[in-house]
C-alpha cells in the first residue's frame, strides 16, 4: 500500500519550512501515490514557498506572543481558538496517515488535534535549543527527530532520534572539480576566497562589519564572494568587482561553499546543518534577535567540539579581526576545524527520518 496521507506542518521561516519540504519530497520518491497536505500560518513565507515546491497547503490564523507589551496580544487566545477548531476541520477531512511537525506555531494546534485522535505523529526539531511548539508538543507525539545530542533535558529521552537537518541535495556532494565554481564567480583560483553568509534576507550587522573591512580583506590578498541578502543588495552592490562579488542571494551555493577557504555565517539550524557536511572552516556570528537565543547556542555546539569559532555581535568590534586573523594565518587552526565540523556532518538526515516515519506507518503508532 503506497496511497498514503501526510500532514506536514511548519512554517515562520525557512528553518521550519525547508525541512518539512524535504521531508514531503522524499516520502513522495518512496510513496509516489501518497497525498500531501501542508498547514502554515497564514500571512507567513510558508503560503508562497510551499506552493512553489509543488504541495497544497491551507493557513490557520496563528502568531506568538509578541514580547513587548503590545494590543496584538490580546487577539492570542482568539487565535488560538480559531486555529483548533480549523485545524479539527482539517484533520478530520483529509484522515492522514502521519502527522509531521517541523516546528513554528502553525504546528501546534495541528499536532495537537492530530495526537488526539491517536494518529501518528512526529517532530522535527532543528535547534540545539528546542523550539516552545515542540516542546509543548512532546508528551503527545510519538517520535521526535533531532540534529544534536543532549536534546533529552527538553523531550522525552526514549522518543528521541538523532537524525540530522535534511538539506538541499545539492550540497551532500559539492562539485567534484573546483574549476568550474571560480568560473561560475569569475574569480581566481590562485588566491583565497572568504564566502559571507548573511541569511536569505541579510543581516544589517554582518553587511556593515564587511563594508567597514573590504580594504583589510583586499590587503589581506583575499576575494569575496558576498551574500548580503535581497533586502540589502541595493545598497551593496555597488562594492561588485573583480575581487568582490556581491549578491543578494546566491541560487547555487554549491559553488560558493566549493571554493570557500573560510566562511562567515548567521547560526541558523539549516546554516549550521549544511556547513557541517561542507567541512570548510566557520567563522559564525549568531543573531541575538531570535527566539530563546537559539543561533548562539547552535554555534556553540561546534564551538564547544572545536569545529567552528564564533563572534558574538557585542564582540565584533574588539574581537572580529583577531579572531579572524588567527583563521587567516593559521594553516593549522583552519585544517583542525575542518576535520572537526566534518565529524558533525549527517548527510542522511532526509533518508533517515523518512525511515523513522515508515516505521510509525508499520506500527500504526
Amino acid at each position: 500500500m503506497g496511497n498514503y496521507k501526510f500532514i506536514l506542518s511548519g512554517g515562520g521561516t525557512g528553518g521550519h519550512i525547508y525541512p518539512a519540504i524535504a521531508i514531503a519530497n522524499e516520502l513522495k520518491k518512496r510513496f509516489p501515490e501518497a497525498e500531501f497536505l501542508f498547514v502554515g500560518a497564514k500571512d507567513r513565507m510558508e503560503m508562497e514557498k510551499v506552493p512553489q515546491a509543488g504541495y497544497q497547503i491551507k493557513g490557520l490564523w496563528i502568531s506568538g506572543l509578541q514580547r513587548r507589551l503590545t494590543w496584538k496580544n490580546l487577539l492570542f487566545p482568539f487565535k488560538v481558538i480559531s486555529s483548533l477548531i480549523k485545524a479539527r476541520n482539517i484533520v478530520s477531512t483529509f484522515k492522514p496517515d502521519v502527522v509531521i511537525g517541523t516546528g513554528g506555531f502553525a504546528s501546534g494546534p495541528v499536532l495537537r488535534v492530530a495526537s488526539g485522535k491517536r494518529i501518528p505523529c512526529l517532530l522535527q526539531e532543528q535547534n540545539s535549543y528546542a523550539g516552545i511548539t515542540n516542546k509543548l508538543l512532546a508528551s503527545r507525539v510519538s517520535k521526535i527527530c533531532v540534529a544534536y545530542k543532549g536534546m533529552d533535558k527538553f523531550f522525552p529521552k526514549e522518543k528521541i532520534v538523532l537524525t540530522g537537518n535534511p538539506v538541499r541535495s545539492s550540497l551532500v556532494q559539492l562539485p567534484a572539480e573546483v574549476g568550474p565554481s571560480y568560473g561560475y564567480f569569475e574569480l581566481d583560483p590562485t588566491k583565497m576566497t572568504l564566502l559571507i553568509l548573511g541569511g536569505s534576507l541579510g543581516s544589517r550587522r554582518i553587511n556593515e562589519l564587511i563594508e567597514k573591512h573590504l580594504s583589510y580583506f583586499e590587503d589581506s590578498g583575499l576575494q569575496l564572494v558576498w551574500q548580503c541578502g535581497s533586502m540589502y543588495y541595493e545598497k551593496y552592490k555597488q562594492y561588485h568587482s573583480e575581487n568582490v562579488k556581491v549578491y543578494g542571494y546566491l541560487n547555487q551555493m554549491e559553488h560558493g561553499y566549493r571554493i570557500a577557504d573560510i566562511i562567515i555565517s548567521r547560526s541558523g539550524a539549516g546554516s549550521v546543518s549544511e556547513l557541517c557536511l561542507v567541512g570548510k572552516p566557520v567563522l559564525f556570528i549568531p543573531s541575538p534577535n531570535v527566539a530563546e537565543d537559539h543561533q548562539t547556542k547552535n554555534a556553540l555546539a561546534l564551538v564547544n567540539a572545536n569545529a567552528a569559532e564564533m563572534v558574538a555581535e557585542n564582540d565584533l568590534e574588539t574581537k572580529f579581526k583577531s579572531s579572524f586573523e588567527e583563521l587567516l594565518q593559521s594553516d593549522r587552526k583552519r585544517e583542525e576545524l575542518s576535520e572537526n565540523i566534518k565529524k558533525m556532518a549527517l548527510p542522511r538526515a532526509t533518508e533517515h527520518i523518512v525511515d523513522v516515519i515508515e516505521k510509525l506507518i508499520e506500527s500504526g503508532s
